[in-house]
């Protein structure tokens, strides 16, 4: 096995798993400049959340904040925690029958998430 690649790729997958997060976080905070994130919230969601929809768009982005944070200082846990929170994304999207393209790249994303938790205990064992 050549552990310098099992380590880049590590490295890769926890940068990613920071990075992306975070970044994907600060744009709900700041209420879409890539994307409308509204469009995304069930009418399900929207009916039983006590906040408006922009406040809990926020809301939503400061968790993913804080979980690509956990991803750096805690690799498995904050890569469980993404596989998690990537499921609540899928049971929404799958709730409003639409976006199945989008519920694809989650369930990779997941998956990504999984890989990096299995390489981080490989490591530190």
């Amino acid at each position: 096995m050549n552990n310098e690649l099992v380590m880049q790729t590590w490295l890769l997958l926890k940068v990613t798993y920071t990075v992306v997060p975070i970044l994907l976080g600060l744009d709900k905070c700041f209420m879409g400049m890539i994307v409308n994130w509204a469009q995304y919230v069930s009418p399900m969601v929207k009916q039983n959340i006590p906040a408006s929809l922009p406040i809990f768009i926020t809301s939503v982005g400061i968790i993913e904040i804080i979980a690509g944070l956990i991803v750096w200082f805690s690799p498995v846990f904050g890569a469980y925690l993404i596989i998690a929170w990537i499921g609540l994304i899928i049971v929404n999207l799958i709730s409003m029958n639409l976006f199945y393209d989008i519920i694809a790249r989650d369930m990779v994303i997941a998956i990504g998430a999984l890989a990096l938790a299995w390489l981080t205990h490989a490591i530190q064992s």
